[in-house]
């Protein structure tokens, strides 16, 4: 991969290989914008096949943080960081302390948080070597894991899909398939039988299937059959990539709406799934209540639990707004959705490029 070319495509500003000999540490943390405020977003610890690989996921991430965070309304950029490795071994106190001495020396720039493969404890961790650093725990003044807060926003998504096909915010009777029960999807997972829906789940841990069939009575399927399952919303909250010319023909549902990121696998898909008479609730859009809630934290005030959640709920607001714009441009709703954030973003771009008279 060329990686000048690749970066000066979608115009980052800048890319940092991370290394520290000592602790194994090899990572990369892309700032893709920071015209809107800091670039926040989470740190990813996966076992990539290849360096290309995780960066291409970390470039994809960070431009999705960006425009998550444009769409949601904050005054925030984007940006991400991937660490190469397993997780379950090769992740210690050693690595995570040296990966946040990396984060520190970017200024503030960029804003690290958790992410697939890293949990609270390790922000906490991160934390003793850097402020610049989001959902620590409550004990250190953080908002702590941002999974609940995600998993709710996607609630709201959900009910804002359910009115426009069906005027009625209920979800009731209503059957999702959710594709993983990780830390957003069991949140998920217990809105939604609060909500009296049916749900049918898949996950590659059988311990999280069962645990979904023990709690709630879930309907559990194969990983790879759960989205073609007959249903009303397909709810990807799993790994990216999901929605594609392959799969979207297996679709038998009435919308998608999931806090997977990057659920496109390219951008034919918003198209394919448009032509398929199926509603796309954007991915950035839908799952941004984390970055939400997370955002609280910055706060002249610092994090207030009522306050973050009732930020959270206005994705509802969000996603109408973003549908409603798809109907009346006559674009799919991913199109929407960037435009919407990309509008926000040339216009504050705008406002910050005024300077006064010397």
């Amino acid at each position: 991969m060329d990686v000048f070319d690749r970066i000066g495509a979608d115009d980052y500003e800048q890319v940092v290989f991370c290394h520290d000999r000592g602790s194994r540490l090899r990572a990369i943390i892309a700032v893709h914008s920071t015209r809107l405020g800091p670039a926040l977003g989470g740190t990813r610890f996966y076992p990539y096949a290849s360096e290309d690989e995780g960066l291409e996921d970390v470039l994809r991430l960070a431009r999705g943080m960006t425009y998550k965070a444009a769409a949601a309304g904050l005054d925030l950029g984007g940006g991400k960081a991937v660490i190469f490795g397993d997780p379950t071994r090769d992740k210690t106190e050693v690595l995570m302390r040296a990966y946040a001495r990396h984060v520190d020396n970017l200024g503030g720039r960029y804003l690290t948080a958790e992410d697939v493969g890293t949990t609270q404890d390790d922000m906490d961790l991160v934390r003793r070597e850097t402020r610049h650093v989001t959902g620590v725990s409550r004990e250190l003044g953080g908002s702590g894991d941002p999974s609940t807060a995600t998993g709710y926003g996607v609630l709201w998504a959900m009910k804002a899909v359910a009115r426009h096909l069906w005027a009625d915010t209920s979800l009731v009777g209503r059957h999702v398939a959710l594709a993983g029960v990780g830390k957003v999807g069991r949140v998920l997972l217990g809105h939604l039988a609060e909500e009296g829906a049916r749900v049918t789940v898949a996950d590659v841990t059988p311990a999280a299937t069962e645990w979904a069939v023990a709690r709630f009575g879930a309907e559990v399927v194969a990983v790879e059959k759960i989205h073609a399952v007959e249903c009303d919303i397909y709810a990807p909250c799993a790994m990216g990539g999901v929605l594609s010319a392959r799969t979207i023909p297996e679709l038998r549902c009435a919308a998608v709406v999931g806090s997977a990121n990057n659920q496109l696998a390219d951008a034919g898909a918003a198209g394919l799934l448009a032509r398929a008479g199926v509603l796309y609730a954007p991915d950035f859009v839908a799952n941004a209540g984390g970055l939400i809630n997370i955002a609280e934290e910055l706060a002249p005030g610092g994090y207030h639990p009522d306050l973050a959640l009732a930020a959270v709920r206005r994705i509802f607001d969000t996603v109408t707004s973003v549908l409603q714009a798809a109907e009346t441009d006559g674009v799919t709703t991913a199109e929407a959705a960037d435009r919407r954030a990309e509008h926000r973003i040339a216009a504050l771009s705008a406002v910050h490029q005024i300077r006064p008279p010397a």
